[in-house]
């Protein structure tokens, strides 16, 4: 079992584990309990209640954050011709060309969103053994797989803070929602967009309770249950 520094069990003990928090309480928790020197990302966990085994139980969409992901988007852009002109004036860090291919051939993944032309996919065919496990790979149902008059929109939207979420094999999403140093109201909002799109991504044939338990952590933080029945009534600010 690991040891865990004092700042860490000091910020432990400000939770109680035995208690699903509001919303509320859980976000400022959040802020409070950050153990990094750095400025540690806040985190959503959801446990939802669907069969990842079956295709038509899968849960993955993406979500715009209201006040962004509080870091840098590192956007790459498959295009090619007036497409890449396109994407490349909307603020794409990197059109990919032979010689970037060959950098992720090689293992270069440093980027967080991966967007591509229907025209390119091909390229991208022969990289999905390196983006896919990484959760890079451009796909139309994420929206990042987009006609070369959508890649402004796209980029746009990638670099504000737009997020994908899927399910992993134990049903549950992991999703970032800001920073430690954002407020309370900017975290709950955040939260408040991605729970609103997990509830429009349900299945059609989804049974019982769908969001079953929620989770918020901080990078290296404890977790911090919150109230599913809670959460479901969490809107986005005006």
């Amino acid at each position: 079992m690991a040891k865990h520094g004092k700042k860490y069990l000091a910020a432990a003990d400000k939770i109680d584990r035995s208690r699903n928090y509001a919303p509320e309480e859980a976000v400022s928790l959040a802020r409070e309990t950050s153990t990094t020197s750095f400025d540690s990302t806040v985190e959503l966990h959801i446990r939802l209640g669907v069969d990842p085994r079956h295709a038509d139980q899968q849960v993955r969409d993406v979500v715009l954050l209201p006040h962004g992901l509080g870091k840098k988007v590192h956007v790459i852009v498959f295009a090619e011709a007036e497409a890449a002109t396109l994407a490349r004036e909307a603020g794409a860090d990197t059109i990919v060309d032979d010689d970037v291919i060959q950098e992720i051939q090689n293992g270069w993944t440093d980027f967080d969103v991966a967007i591509a032309t229907p025209e390119t996919m091909g390229q991208v065919g022969r990289l999905g053994r390196i983006l896919g496990p990484r959760g890079l790979m451009p796909n139309p149902k994420a929206g990042t797989v987009v006609a070369a008059e959508d890649l402004p929109r796209a980029v746009n939207e990638a670099k504000a803070g737009r997020v994908e979420f899927r399910t992993d094999k134990t049903a549950n999403l992991h999703v970032p929602i800001g920073k430690a140093s954002f407020s309370a109201d900017q975290l709950y909002d955040n939260m408040a967009a991605v729970i609103e799109a997990v509830k429009k991504a349900r299945p059609s044939n989804s049974k019982g309770s769908y969001i079953r338990k929620v989770v918020l952590t901080t990078t290296m933080g404890p977790g911090i249950k919150v109230d599913p029945m809670q959460v479901l009534s969490m809107e986005v600010s005006e």
